[in-house]
C-alpha cells in the first residue's frame, strides 16, 4: 500500500489551482523522492499511486504525457522485475486512453518485450510487440519502424517454435522489405524467411536462404557456419529428385562444407548415391530441430520419408530391376509400401522407371536422378528395342548378299539348288 506521506503530496498537487505547467513540474519535482527515500517493501505501491494520479479524470493531457514520458525514463533505474510489473500495471492504465498516450505505450512494450526476452519469455515478448500501434492516428512512424517491429516479432514467435503465427507476419513485413535500405533489417528479415521456410518444410527454398546468407558479410564467422548447416541439414530433408540433386551438389562442392564433419559426412553420401544406414540415420536425427522430427500424417517423419527415397534413388543406380519384395527389405518396408513410394517417385518425374505389377518387377533406367520430358521407357525394354533393330539389319545385310550373288535378270527368281552332298 502506498505510503500517507505520498498520497497527502500526490493529492495535493493534483487538487491544486496551479497551472498545467506548474503541475508537470511539480509532479517530475516529487519522482525522484518517491525513487530515493521510499522503502522498498512501498516502493512500486508508491509508484502505481503516482501512474492512478497522473492519469486520473483530474488531470489533463498536457500535463499527464510530460511527466509520463519522465516517469518511464526513470523505470531503467530498478529491477528487471519491478520493471516488469510497473510497465504492466502503466499498460493496463492508458488501455482505454490509448489514442491520447500513443507513443507512450509504443514505448513501454519495446522496453517490456526487451525484458521477457532477457529471461527468455519469447512468447510473452511477442505478445506484448503485437499490441504497438503500427497505423497510429497521433503520430508518424516509417516504414522501417515498422519492419523493425514485424521481425522482432517474427524472431520471438520462431523461438516459441510458433512458425504459423510468424508467418502471418512474414507476409506483412514482405509487403514493405522493398522499402528498406537498413542492410542490417534485411538481413534479419532474410533470416526469418529461412527459418519459417524451414519450419514450414519448404526445404529446398530454405536451403537456397541460408546458404546465401552463409555468405553475407554481417554475418559473424561462426554464425556462418551455422548457416552451412542449417543449408545441409535442409538439402538432406529435402524430397529426392533433381532439384535436390542440384542442391546437393553445390553445397558439397562448397570449400567450408569439410569444416562441418557430421553434417558433410551424411551429405557426401548423398551426393553420390549410396545407401544410408540406420546408424548414419539415427546420429543425424539426434542434431535435429523439433518440427523436423515431427510425424507427419503418414504416421513418417521428414527424415525418414526422405532416407527411403533416398535409398529408392541409390538403389536405381545399383540395379537394372529389382523385385518388390527385395526392394521393401532394402528399404526396411514391405513391398506394397516400396511400391507405392517407387510409383510416387516415377509419376512426379523423380525417377526413372517402370513397374510390372503382374510380376512384380520395378525396371529401373539408367540416370535414375529423373526429372527429364518424355516417355519413361524401362532398360529391358530398351535392350529388346536394339536387339530386334540389330536382327533387322542383319536380315538387310543377307538380303543384299543374295542379291549381289543372284542378280535379277527376269521377273521369276532362278531356282534354288539345294546340295544334299
Amino acid at each position: 500500500m502506498a505510503s500517507p506521506e505520498v498520497l497527502s503530496q500526490l493529492t495535493a498537487i493534483e487538487t491544486s489551482s496551479a497551472s498545467q505547467g506548474d503541475k508537470s513540474h511539480s509532479f517530475i519535482a516529487l519522482l525522484q523522492p518517491i525513487l530515493i527515500n521510499s522503502p522498498t517493501a512501498s516502493r512500486e505501491a508508491n509508484l502505481r499511486a503516482f501512474v492512478d494520479t497522473i492519469l486520473s479524470d483530474n488531470v489533463g493531457i498536457v500535463t499527464s504525457r510530460p511527466v509520463l514520458s519522465e516517469y518511464l525514463q526513470t523505470l531503467p533505474s530498478l529491477t528487471p522485475e519491478l520493471q516488469k510489473s510497473l510497465y504492466t500495471y502503466t499498460l493496463d492504465k492508458i488501455s482505454p486512453k490509448i489514442v491520447s498516450f500513443e507513443q507512450a505505450d509504443c514505448t513501454i512494450r519495446l522496453a517490456l518485450a526487451t525484458l521477457h526476452e532477457a529471461s527468455d519469455d519469447n512468447a510473452q515478448a511477442a505478445r506484448v510487440l503485437e499490441g504497438i500501434q503500427l497505423n497510429p492516428h497521433q503520430r508518424q512512424i516509417t516504414d522501417e519502424f515498422r519492419l523493425e517491429v514485424y521481425i522482432r516479432i517474427m524472431r520471438n514467435l520462431l523461438e516459441d517454435d510458433e512458425s504459423i503465427s510468424a508467418d502471418s507476419w512474414l507476409n506483412r513485413a514482405t509487403l514493405i522489405i522493398h522499402k528498406s535500405t537498413d542492410a542490417s533489417l534485411n538481413l534479419n528479415f532474410a533470416m526469418c524467411q529461412a527459418r519459417i521456410l524451414d519450419a514450414k518444410r519448404q526445404f529446398l527454398n530454405a536451403c537456397s536462404k541460408y546458404h546465401f546468407l552463409s555468405f553475407s558479410n554481417l554475418v559473424a564467422e561462426a554464425d556462418k557456419l551455422q548457416c552451412l548447416s542449417a543449408a545441409m541439414t535442409c538439402a538432406i530433408l529435402a524430397p529426392a529428385g533433381p532439384l535436390r540433386s542440384r542442391s546437393l551438389a553445390t553445397l558439397y562442392k562448397d570449400e567450408r562444407a569439410p569444416q562441418l564433419h557430421s553434417d558433410y559426412a551424411l551429405l557426401e553420401k548423398m551426393y553420390l548415391d549410396r545407401l544410408l544406414s540406420p546408424k548414419e540415420v539415427e546420429e543425424f536425427a539426434a542434431r535435429l530441430r523439433p518440427h523436423q522430427k515431427a510425424l507427419q500424417s503418414d504416421g513418417t517423419t521428414v527424415l525418414s520419408k526422405a532416407v527411403i527415397e533416398h535409398n529408392l534413388l541409390a538403389a536405381s543406380r545399383l540395379y537394372n530391376n529389382i523385385s518388390v519384395e527385395e526392394l521393401g527389405v532394402l528399404l526396411g518396408l514391405s513391398g506394397e509400401k516400396a511400391e507405392e513410394y517407387a510409383a510416387r517417385m516415377i509419376e512426379q518425374k523423380r525417377m526413372n522407371g517402370q513397374i510390372d505389377q503382374i510380376d512384380g518387377l520395378i525396371y529401373f533406367e539408367s540416370g535414375g536422378s529423373g526429372g527429364a520430358g518424355g516417355v519413361v521407357v524401362g532398360r529391358q525394354i530398351r535392350k529388346w528395342d536394339e536387339n530386334v533393330a540389330a536382327l533387322a539389319l542383319e536380315v538387310e545385310n543377307i538380303t543384299s548378299m543374295l542379291q549381289n550373288e543372284y542378280p535379277v535378270r527376269s521377273s521369276v527368281f532362278p531356282a534354288l539348288t539345294v546340295n544334299n552332298g
